[in-house]
């Protein structure tokens, strides 16, 4: 009975160090889906209304790859720059997990951001866009699909610049995005 509780208890241990502590991306959205600094907006992929554009073959696979997008948009102001600061940096160490793959960096006019991915190279189930402007705030999207490829990132891309879309149904984190 002894070498049984021991070994439970040893077995329990391991399982609880396995554990990851660190929160994940999953966790982070949910955590601040009432916290009035940020915007949140899930969308289905069919929102982006692509079946009227003219795609190539392999755009239109991208497209049929996606499922949905969450979007996560903290909007800086006065009040928050302590909590954006806070909320930056608690982002940023959840994308060094090394389960995410970094596919670009981004560097512009508007802000930094980042473009990882989970899943196998040739299997994308998740793409995560990360971008922040010290003046504005910063913007988490997350791109749903299945077996999505990250050459196809390029050409859905193309494929949403040849559309019509213009931010209709994202409400007022379209109107973030646009400003």
């Amino acid at each position: 009975m002894k070498y049984m509780f021991k070994s439970l208890m040893i077995a329990g241990a391991i399982l609880l160090a396995s554990c990851s502590s660190q929160q994940s991306l999953q966790e982070y959205y949910v955590d601040n889906s009432e916290n009035p600094n940020f915007i949140v907006v899930d969308v289905p992929a069919s929102i982006l209304k692509m079946d009227a554009v003219d795609l190539t073959e392999t755009q239109r696979e991208a497209v049929e790859s996606l499922r949905k997008f969450n979007l996560l948009a903290f909007r800086k102001t006065e009040e928050n720059a302590g909590e954006y600061k806070t909320e930056t940096a608690k982002v940023k160490e959840i994308l060094k997990n090394d389960d995410f793959v970094e596919l670009m960096k981004i560097n512009s006019q508007y802000g930094k951001g980042v473009i990882k991915y989970l899943g196998d190279e040739n299997a994308i189930d998740e793409v995560i866009i990360y971008g922040d402007s010290k003046d504005k705030g910063f913007a988490l999207v997350r791109v749903l699909g299945k077996d999505m490829n990250p050459a196809h990132i390029v050409q859905l891309i193309q494929a949403i610049q040849k559309s019509d879309y213009k931010g209709e149904g994202l409400g007022e984190i379209g109107e973030f995005l646009k400003g």
